[in-house]
């Protein structure tokens, strides 16, 4: 079949993290979504900075050629390309910025800034073939949860956002992964601590929840109250984690999405809007896809629930926020740097 010239084609690439993705979008349609993932810091329980960026460096030529080609796609049928500028860690993300640039500089084509968090909220408009298509409509409130952000996120429009709710210390998906630690899970221990949770009692202890006005969260607390009542029970019996693990998991488990929910719950209902989305690397955990779920029944919400492979960091939300920017071109200058630090621009 003859190609459309006018096709607009998109090469999205990300790499804000330890996950090098490459993905490609045509007209919006999502023809390719790679990613590679770096399995070299589970030793150390944590993402170390210098061993992602060299591994990005590793991955990044073979995960782009890897995505055009899946795509039926040559470099030089490219529109623009849309990178992660940030927020993330910096030495990954200037390999990501760096090929962006070099690659759109060699092929005389415009460049796409894109803001990683906006690009996990706009992950519900990746159209691809053979998937269900059902965007949320605008304005829609989205529950931003990942191991760095939790926020409450009103959505205008693809390029209007308005953070009316946020953490004050900790992320939620920080919090969970610091309870695994302290348990001695291993990483990452969100999926541990999910996969524990469907096994225990959700009800079985208690902990100290925050008490914070308005839409804003705080995870500190909850992290001292589990660390403590831990403490004292250990000093009891050595071998408490291990006879109740799967029952801490889901005690814990609950008190984190009981408080996502709330403030969730609060924000809908003051601004009365009945679209809710989930995004973000923590909208992979089970109790909270299941919170949402009782919440749109109890609630009559729309709800909008990303893919698994959506919900991680990955190209193809970048590809699609870029795809909404080139219809407008938002293009942005060569000099552009990566920040590691910006909530939502």
């Amino acid at each position: 079949m003859a190609e459309n010239v006018d096709s607009k084609i998109i090469l999205g690439i990300e790499s804000s993290c330890d996950d090098t993705g490459a993905a490609v979008i045509r007209d919006g349609m999502l023809l390719s979504n790679v990613t590679a993932s770096q399995a070299v810091h589970e030793q150390y329980g944590g993402v170390v900075p210098e061993l992602a960026s060299r591994a990005h460096q590793q991955n990044i030529v073979p995960v782009v050629d890897a995505a055009l080609k899946q795509a039926g796609v040559e470099r030089e049928q490219l529109s623009a390309i849309a990178f992660t500028r940030g927020p993330g860690l910096m030495g990954s993300l200037l390999v990501g910025v760096s090929f962006a640039k070099g690659m759109a500089a060699a092929l005389r084509i415009p460049m796409i800034e894109v803001n990683h968090l906006q690009g996990h909220i706009l992950a519900h408009f990746i159209h691809a073939e053979g998937e269900e298509f059902c965007p949320p409509e605008f304005p829609f409130l989205c529950l931003l949860v990942s191991g760095g952000n939790s926020q409450i996120i009103k959505v205008n429009a693809y390029n209007d956002m308005q953070i009316i709710g946020q953490t004050i210390d900790d992320a939620a998906g920080e919090a969970i992964d610091k309870a695994a630690k302290v348990m001695g899970l291993g990483y990452p221990g969100g999926p541990i601590i999910d996969r524990l949770a469907r096994q225990g009692n959700p009800l079985a202890f208690q902990f100290s929840k925050p008490h914070i006005p308005g839409y804003d969260y705080s995870f500190s607390g909850l992290k001292t109250s589990f660390l403590y009542n831990l403490r004292d029970r250990v000093k009891e019996d050595p071998d408490f984690v291990e006879h109740h693990k799967e029952d801490l998991a889901a005690s814990y488990e609950k008190a984190v999405v009981d408080t996502l929910m709330a403030k969730l719950r609060l924000a809908a209902r003051d601004l009365k809007i009945r679209q809710v989305a989930l995004a973000g690397g923590v909208s992979a955990n089970t109790g909270l896809r299941n919170a949402f779920r009782e919440h749109a029944e109890k609630y009559h919400w729309k709800i909008f629930i990303p893919k698994f492979s959506y919900t991680t960091d990955n190209a193809a939300m970048i590809a699609q926020a870029g795809y909404f920017k080139y219809q407008n071109h938002e293009f942005c200058p060569m000099e552009a740097p990566a920040y590691s630090r910006v909530t939502m621009k």
